[in-house]
C-alpha cells in the first residue's frame, strides 16, 4: 500500500488543451487512488471550469485579466501556495511549465519540493532562429539539471532528452502519453468502418489553431489535392481561426472545410471520418493521433517528433512526410485515400497510451521520489545538528 502522497499540479487554465486534458486526467486517477492532489490554477474564470473533474483547486482569487501575463501570475499563485501547504511533489504537466518550476527553486531553495516535469513538445526545434536555438540549448541544460524527473513519453523520446539535457537516463523514464481512458478505448475500438467512397474522402484534424500546428500548410495542400466532394474539418480554437478561414475563402475550398471549434470530444468526428491528418511543424507526442489510432483511422502526419514513426508503426498504421513540405503533404492526402490501414496494430499501439496504467506508473515513480528525497532531508537534518557549529549554540 502506498503511503498517501500530496501531489501539486500548477495549470494556468482549464481552456482546451491537451497538456492540461492529460493532466487533469492523470489528476484524477491519482484522487481516486487516495492521494491528496490539488491544482493551483492560474485563471479561475475559465467558461470551462463547470467541465473540469471534481478535484481541490486553489487559486488566488483577482478581477484583473492574467491571460497575456500568465507566467508570472502562475509563478506567484504556486508560490503562495507552496508557502503555506506541504507538499511531496511539484508535477509540471508540460514544457511551458518549466520556468514556473525554475522560480520555485530560486524562491524556495531546498525547500522546495522534488519536481517532475512531463515532457510534452519536441525538445529538437528547427523551427527557431540560430541564435534562439542556442540559448534554448541552455536552457534544456538547466531543465536537466533542475528537475529530479523528466518524464518521456517514448523511447526515442528519452534518447532525444537525454541528448539535449544531460540528463542521466536514470533522471528520465519512459512512461506513455496518457491520453485515453480505458473505457475510451473500448468505445472507440467499437467503431464500425463502412468501406471508403471512391469518389470522396472525409479528411480530419484536431488542435489548437495556432502556428505550430501549420494547419495553413494543410489547406493548401488540401486545396491542390482535393476532389470536389473531399471534405476537412479542423477541430479546435485559437487565435488564428479568423485567418484560417479566410485563406480557406481564398483558396476556394470554404465551402469544403468545417471549423466546428472546441468540442468536448473528437470521438463523433473520429466515426464519421476516412482518415485522419495532422500537419505539425513539431510535438511531443500528439494524443490526437493516439486517438485516431484508437478508432481505426488512416494517418498521414508529418515527422514533427522523434516518436512519430514508431506511433505509424514504420508505414504499417499511416504515411509520413516530411514537415513543412507542402507538395508532399498534398500528395500524402492524395496516397492516404487508398491506405489500408492495420486496425488491429493501429488499435494495440493505441492501448499502450492507456490513462490508468500510466497514472499508476506515475504513482510507483513519485512514491520512490518522495520516500528518496523525505531520506536525504532527514539524513541532512541530523547532519546539521551533529555539526560543530550546532553543538556551540544553546
Amino acid at each position: 500500500m502506498q503511503r498517501p502522497l500530496r501531489i501539486t499540479i500548477p495549470i494556468h487554465s482549464l481552456d482546451p488543451g491537451g497538456v492540461e486534458r492529460v493532466a487533469l486526467g492523470l489528476a484524477t486517477e491519482w484522487d481516486r487512488a487516495g492521494h491528496q492532489v490539488t491544482v493551483v490554477l492560474g485563471r479561475p474564470g475559465s467558461p470551462n471550469l463547470c467541465s473540469a473533474p471534481a478535484l481541490d483547486y486553489w487559486r488566488i482569487p483577482t478581477r484583473l485579466p492574467t491571460a497575456s501575463w500568465e507566467t508570472p501570475w502562475m509563478v506567484h499563485c504556486l508560490f503562495s501556495y507552496l508557502l503555506s501547504h506541504k507538499s511531496d511533489v511539484l508535477f509540471c504537466p508540460g514544457n511551458t511549465y518549466a520556468i514556473v518550476a525554475a522560480a520555485m527553486k530560486v524562491l524556495l531553495g531546498e525547500h522546495a519540493p522534488p519536481m517532475v516535469l512531463k515532457v510534452s513538445n519536441a525538445l529538437e526545434r528547427p523551427d527557431m532562429p540560430a541564435v534562439m536555438r542556442h540559448g534554448y540549448a541552455g536552457w534544456l541544460r538547466v531543465q536537466g539539471a533542475l528537475f529530479d524527473r523528466l518524464v518521456s513519453l517514448s523511447e526515442p523520446m528519452q534518447r532525444e532528452i537525454c541528448s539535449t539535457t544531460l540528463a542521466d537516463p536514470r533522471q528520465v523514464p519512459v512512461i506513455a502519453n496518457p491520453v485515453v481512458t480505458r473505457k475510451r478505448l473500448k468505445n472507440l475500438g467499437q467503431i464500425e468502418r463502412e468501406p471508403t467512397s471512391a469518389w470522396s474522402t472525409s479528411y480530419l484534424t484536431a488542435g489548437r489553431l495556432v502556428p505550430q500546428k501549420n494547419f495553413s500548410m494543410l489547406l493548401r495542400a488540401f486545396a491542390r489535392a482535393s476532389r470536389p466532394h473531399d471534405t476537412l474539418t479542423i477541430a479546435g480554437e485559437g487565435p488564428e481561426r479568423a485567418a484560417l478561414e479566410q485563406l480557406a475563402a481564398k483558396l476556394g475550398v470554404a465551402d469544403r472545410v468545417r471549423f466546428p471549434g472546441h468540442l468536448a470530444t473528437i470521438d463523433p468526428l473520429l466515426a464519421e471520418s476516412d482518415t485522419f491528418v495532422l500537419s505539425s511543424d513539431y510535438e511531443g507526442l500528439p494524443g490526437v493521433i493516439v486517438e485516431a489510432l484508437a478508432a481505426g483511422l488512416p494517418i498521414l502526419a508529418t515527422d514533427c517528433c522523434v516518436s512519430m514513426a514508431c506511433l505509424l508503426d514504420q508505414g504499417r498504421t499511416g504515411l509520413l512526410v516530411p514537415r513543412g513540405d507542402e507538395e508532399q503533404f498534398a500528395d500524402g492526402l492524395i496516397r492516404i485515400r487508398q491506405f489500408q490501414t492495420d486496425r488491429n496494430r493501429a488499435r494495440a499501439i493505441a492501448a499502450t497510451y492507456e490513462t490508468e496504467n500510466a497514472a499508476h506508473r506515475y504513482l510507483d515513480m513519485m512514491s520512490e521520489l518522495s520516500s528518496s528525497h523525505r531520506r536525504k532531508t532527514n539524513h541532512q537534518r541530523a547532519l546539521d545538528v551533529m555539526s560543530p557549529s550546532a553543538s556551540r549554540h544553546p
